[in-house]
């Protein structure tokens, strides 16, 4: 029976019956919710794999201006780049592959300093978002 204006009908044992309609609209507010969590997921998983891409291409850059300074040929230079690409993964942040082109470079009686490998990291991290945007 009826307990007054959209409450429900009582069915005993504490038990209401409110329609199909209200659980329509439930349902419905929970796919919304979940529809926008799972955009969220997906735009954050995004946005990692974008991170991961340019530091990548950005490392493999900075390989390739660290070789051409130490006169490596073409593919030597390759060569290079990739190992630099694998450095970035020995610990997190730039540190470890500031260390390895430093100590690269001045393996090889290359005159470098660590200000000079920072202000080409940051000039290859912005031409590698610059390459991944124009891609996407």
């Amino acid at each position: 029976m009826p307990t007054g204006a959209g409450c429900g009908i009582e069915l005993g044992a504490g038990q209401t019956y409110f329609g199909a309609g209200r659980k329509h609209r439930e349902e419905r507010k929970m796919t919304t919710f979940d529809d926008r969590e799972r955009a969220e997921e997906a735009k954050f998983a995004h946005d990692q794999e974008m991170q991961f891409r340019v530091h990548a291409r950005r490392n493999r850059l900075l390989g390739m201006w660290a070789a051409e300074r130490m006169g490596l040929s073409a593919v030597e230079a390759e060569a290079y780049a990739k190992g630099v690409v694998q450095a970035d993964f020995e610990e997190s942040g730039d540190e470890d592959v500031v260390r390895k082109l430093l100590g690269d470079l001045v393996s090889a009686g290359v005159e470098a300093d660590e200000g000079e490998v920072r202000t080409a990291l940051r000039a290859k991290d912005a031409e590698a978002r610059r390459a991944l945007m124009g891609e996407v």
